[in-house]
């Protein structure tokens, strides 16, 4: 599973995919955090959490698209599925990989921070971790996401699209919930990501919320498995 990080890893920053989107992010995000944040004199980096939403939707797909559909377009995945590693650590891997591009997002905003404290800011502790930790655990959800949409096909563009169609419909299920009500309202809110990362982002630090966003990307890391394992019996 190493190797596969390892390699993964590297074919996102010997390519420029990686450093578009990590300055992509970065650009958009200075200027949230410029005109939304500093502009209005906030000591808080919350709201500006709170537009990351729409910057994943569009990026993480862009992140996770060529996951697994480089390896099955190129024949590749053959040649992973019959390895000594197993296919559910080659998906950990792969998955681990645009996560650790993730991470190299996340670490830019702590400049944000900086800027923060120097500027006289004091952003209130549970707010601030509450706003970190839903950012890296609403990411790794969303890439849970994208790798399984990767692993439907063999076209980076299908994958993407498949990816923030998905990802548009969770952002979406907040409103469509609130125009319904009983059970439905109910069965609608379980499955509803945002409102848990709208909650821990305000400093609510509930741990069911984070065992729900492990427990979701890992149901999407194994039905991913299963998509992979399906197709490798189909094909003989």
């Amino acid at each position: 599973m190493r190797a596969i990080w390892k390699r993964e890893v590297q074919a996102y920053f010997y390519q420029p995919i990686a450093y578009v989107l990590i300055g992509l992010f970065f650009l958009i995000s200075s200027f949230y955090f410029t005109f939304g944040t500093v502009a209005y004199g906030r000591a808080e980096l919350n709201s500006l959490f709170q537009n990351f939403i729409f910057l994943f939707i569009v990026i993480i797909p862009i992140l996770t698209m060529r996951t697994l559909t480089e390896d099955r377009k190129n024949g590749t995945e053959v040649l992973l599925v019959t390895s000594p590693a197993s296919i559910s650590q080659i998906v950990v891997g792969k998955f681990l990989a645009s996560f650790t591009v993730f991470l190299v997002m996340f670490a830019s905003t702590l400049i944000y921070l900086v800027v923060l404290l120097i500027l006289g800011g004091k952003p209130e502790v549970p707010m601030l971790i509450g706003g970190y930790l839903s950012f890296l655990l609403i990411g790794a959800s969303f890439i849970s996401i994208g790798i399984f949409a990767s692993s439907l096909t063999e076209n980076q563009i299908v994958a993407a699209l498949i990816s923030f169609a998905i990802l548009l419909m969770i952002s979406l299920l907040d409103v469509i919930t609130s125009l319904t009500s009983g059970v439905i309202a109910k069965i609608l809110d379980a499955f509803s990501l945002l409102s848990r990362y709208q909650d821990m982002n305000s400093g609510i630090l509930d741990f069911t919320s984070i065992i729900y966003y492990l427990s979701f990307t890992a149901v999407f890391l194994f039905l991913t498995t299963r998509v992979i394992d399906k197709r490798r019996w189909s094909q003989g």
